[in-house]
């Protein structure tokens, strides 16, 4: 790698760090930059996705203030999502591409749609009960499944579909789901990560880079995202998941 390369793949991992804490998606920026490097496609998403989960914990330890009082409910989130990721993760080693690409597009633009339609979506479907409230009920932990699925395959633009998720079905601050979608999306990054580190190649320099500018960015992003008002912050997810979406349509095509 050159200097110049070096600087690029450090500076994206920033970047991505700020974007994964406050919205997610950062792979949209760290994946391309690989990519552009010369890495091939699997091998730059397998050394993204172990590069970037030095930040996804970064960002949670910064919304550790919101975390508090749910570490019981982010238990039992993260672990239904680690159990997605793992076969996710398994899924980009053995399955060609083609056979879950073809989906991740309308994951995504759904997933902007209902943070988008949230409030409107609230109204209609009327007050929660406790238990929905805490819980989430079985859509929510069949979402959460699906979204630990796709993050460990390829993870671009999951935390917009865990902040779907929990702002249609969990009666709290949006702060406070954002805290929670961080520490899940870690979890996923990580146990995706091991999975790659086991059992394919990594290529270990642009992930130590990633690791150093994630974390940098994590940081960054949890001050950033924290004084965010919620309707800003849900105007930054949307615009963020349209543009995934855009991206990824165009990936598939290219």
């Amino acid at each position: 790698m050159t200097w110049l390369t070096v600087t690029a793949v450090l500076t994206s991992g920033v970047l991505a760090g700020v974007i994964n804490t406050v919205v997610g998606s950062g792979t949209l920026v760290t994946f391309p930059v690989l990519l552009a490097s010369g890495y091939p496609p699997v091998l730059a998403n397998m050394s993204n996705t172990v590069g970037l989960v030095a930040g996804n914990f970064s960002g949670a330890y910064g919304y550790r203030h919101e975390l508090r009082g749910q570490v019981r409910r982010v238990a039992q989130f993260g672990a239904v999502a680690l159990v997605g990721a793992v076969i996710g993760a398994l899924g980009l080693v053995v399955l060609p591409p083609a056979a879950f690409d073809a989906v991740v597009p309308a994951l995504v633009l759904l997933a902007t749609l209902l943070v988008l339609l949230q409030p409107w979506l609230k109204r209609r479907l009327g007050e929660r009960t406790e238990k929905t409230a805490a819980g989430g009920g079985p859509v929510l932990w069949a979402g959460l499944f699906v979204a630990g699925l796709y993050g460990g395959y390829f993870g671009a633009a999951a935390g917009v579909m865990l902040l779907a998720l929990f702002g249609l079905l969990l009666n709290e601050n949006i702060q406070r789901l954002n805290g929670i979608k961080n520490v899940c999306i870690g979890l996923v990054n990580a146990a995706a990560a091991v999975v790659f580190v086991i059992i394919a190649t990594i290529a270990w320099l642009p992930a130590l880079l990633l690791m150093v500018g994630s974390f940098i960015g994590g940081r960054i992003g949890a001050r950033t995202a924290r004084r965010m008002p919620p309707a800003v912050l849900r105007g930054c997810v949307v615009t963020v998941g349209l543009t995934a979406t855009a991206v990824l349509i165009l990936r598939r095509w290219a």
